[in-house]
């Protein structure tokens, strides 16, 4: 059965306000994240369906503070903590040093990747 760690992930990278860890165990991708920085993925949307992420995420919040942000209501996520984000929403990190695990349809987290890296690195708001 396959299985990733942060230590072992060989995919992702230092994004400077935002470290990621991640592995594709298909058919989902399985990333660490870690944000050193406020930040807010508005601009990076851009060009998506109603500037919102598309792709599904499952979760858990090992520290800090998550906020997933929808057109009418935000939902907050902190330390010890899971969660699902349907898609249309948009990621808002409240807190420095948060840090999660989350697990996203590998095709779908793709399609998202390929258009918020060609807005990178505008990522602090």
């Amino acid at each position: 059965m396959p299985k990733v760690s942060r230590d072992t992930a060989t995919q992702g990278g230092d994004y400077g306000p935002v470290v990621d860890h991640s592995e594709d165990l298909e058919p989902y991708t399985v990333d660490f994240l870690t944000f050193r920085e406020d930040v807010d993925h508005t601009p990076l949307l851009q060009g998506l369906p109603e500037h919102r992420c598309q792709c599904p995420h499952w979760g858990y919040v090992f520290r800090g503070e998550l906020t997933f942000r929808y057109p009418d209501h935000d939902e907050v996520y902190r330390g010890g903590e899971a969660f699902y984000a349907p898609p249309g929403h948009v990621p808002v990190h409240t807190e420095p040093g948060s840090e999660y695990l989350q697990f996203s349809l590998a095709e779908d987290l793709r399609r998202t990747s390929e258009v918020t890296m060609t807005h990178f690195p505008p990522l602090t708001g």
